[in-house]
């Protein structure tokens, strides 16, 4: 704020005011200068508020916009930095960070982007992008891009499954929709959900089956899809025991792939009877046993170590050709959970037999002659398995050693966080849409933002949360006065810079 005169033609400032960095500031100076004035000057119009002492009508600055610049900076950046504006469409990238900022239905979406300021595609454009997505099938797009910065940014020697069920608030089932198996005990119609993902949490693989369709039969398609859309021939597939069944080893091992899957601790006492033998059930924490499992899940066909050879067997997959290679691991720790986890399944066994419970078949309740009793055998073999885990592997020791066999199966922890961040972050489920098609274009849309998500998580440290709620409120803010338009913005964060350095971006 100054205060100037006209002098042949030039504007010669006599005394400079002040700065205003607010409203509030330019309304003190505003004050000041006019009560500095001589009587006969004349002040410029400026439009300012909160000056009804000085005689000065109200005629306050008028905001025409606001915009979360920064967090859109941020989101635009990453969807091109990860391939995915070869996408030709609009609609869609919007619909996908629309859903890192707020999920919410494909309707409420537009409210989303107005709010950070983003002019978005009509409602009926969005619902056509769900079309095109299926039409010029986007998510081989998407999933060729993925696996693109995966092999720059990451590793796909090594990619880790797993399944998850998302339901749906409808009453019927139909062809796809099905009730099935629930960790959460749902009734709704489901699908089935497998999601594959290099050793970081990174996505590369997303494919859709039907609700009542078993977790043993999803991984084969998937990986097999995988396989082919990149031309992979050799790399290692790690899933829980869950995967575990004869046939899918079976058909990894002749696709040529390695695996890494979690073995049922039932097997132990056949896998481990050579150690039992000479060693009893002791076990040292961190101990770990690389020995032989049969092919044969069930078990019955093939006998793994010889009870009679002290020495564990070194598991070679031309001679041991009816085994694979089992990896056991001793913790202390895991150990204590067991035992805990025990006493209260023994507790609940022991008032059922008691009559204090009604009995719903729990674990070592047995009935005989028509009367229940306390399997006390079987809770007996459990006691002594307490800390045990197992791993099933066709790699040979020469190639990874045991403890690198566990370290690897370790890291599905990471596709597990993958899908925890798509059903709470980016809200995947419930799921509103009916037809196929347009479920398949909602998981499309959800792999896309899980893989942004991942990319800036990794990248910078914080999680996707965070790194919304840190970015939106610092707005962009378009302000009239005067008839003439001033562009103010908050001032950045510490954990805001924090964010940019790390994507090496700047505020603009």
């Amino acid at each position: 704020m100054q205060i100037a005169e006209r002098r042949d033609g030039r504007d010669v400032v006599l005394e400079h005011i002040g700065t205003a960095r607010t409203e509030a500031d330019l309304a003190v100076l505003v004050a000041q200068a006019r009560r500095r004035l001589q009587e006969g000057q004349e002040a410029l119009d400026l439009e300012v508020v909160g000056l009804e002492d000085e005689g000065v009508p109200q005629r306050p600055g008028l905001i025409t916009s606001k915009r979360s610049a920064l967090l859109w900076q941020v989101l635009t950046q990453a969807y091109a930095r990860l391939g995915f504006d070869a996408i030709d469409d609009d609609a869609f990238a919007q619909l996908v960070l629309a859903r890192i900022i707020e999920p919410t239905s494909k309707a409420d979406s537009v409210r989303v982007l107005n709010e950070i300021g983003v002019a978005s595609a009509s409602l009926r454009t969005m619902f056509r992008a769900l079309q095109r997505a299926q039409e010029h099938d986007y998510r081989a797009q998407i999933a060729k891009a993925c696996f693109s910065h995966a092999m720059t940014h990451g590793d796909v020697s090594l990619v880790l499954y797993d399944v998850t069920t998302l339901y749906f608030e409808a009453e019927n089932e139909d062809a796809l929709r099905k009730v099935g198996y629930s960790k959460e005990r749902r009734v709704d119609p489901q699908i089935v959900v497998g999601l594959l993902v290099d050793r970081h949490g990174f996505p590369l693989e997303i494919g859709c089956f039907e609700g009542n369709k078993a977790e043993t039969l999803t991984i084969i398609p998937i990986v097999k899809q995988f396989q082919a859309r990149h031309d992979i021939a050799d790399m290692v597939v790690v899933a829980d025991a869950g995967m575990l069944s004869s046939t899918n080893l079976s058909d990894l091992d002749e696709a040529g792939l390695r695996f890494i899957v979690g073995s049922r601790v039932t097997k132990a006492p056949k896998d481990l009877e050579s150690h039992f033998r000479w060693h009893g059930n002791a076990f040292a924490d961190g101990q770990i046993i690389d020995t032989i499992t049969p092919r044969d899940q069930r078990g019955t066909a093939v006998k793994a170590s010889d009870p009679k050879v002290k020495a564990e067997p070194v598991w070679d997959p031309d001679v041991h050709t009816k085994s694979w290679r089992a990896v056991w691991a001793y913790s202390r720790k895991r150990g204590v959970r067991d035992n805990a986890t025990l006493t209260l399944q023994e507790n609940k066994a022991r008032a059922v037999v008691a009559g204090e419970k009604a009995a719903k078949a729990p674990r070592f309740v047995k009935t005989r002659n028509g009367a229940t009793e306390l399997d006390e055998a079987s809770l007996a073999r459990a006691r002594n398995l307490v800390g045990l885990k197992g791993y099933v592997t066709n790699i040979d020791v020469d190639l990874m050693p045991a403890s690198e066999v566990i370290g690897s199966y370790h890291d599905l922890w990471h596709v597990e966080q993958s899908f925890r961040m798509s059903k709470t972050d980016l809200a995947a489920r419930p799921i509103f849409h009916h037809t196929r098609d347009a479920i398949e274009a909602h998981l499309t849309i959800v792999f896309a933002a899980l893989a942004i998500a991942r990319h800036l998580q990794n990248t910078t440290g914080y999680s996707i949360r965070k790194i919304v709620t840190t970015l939106r409120p610092l707005q962009q803010i378009t302000v009239r006065i005067a008839g003439h338009d001033h562009t103010a913005e908050d001032p950045t964060t510490p954990d805001a810079q924090a964010i940019l350095d790390a994507l090496r971006a700047s505020p603009q």
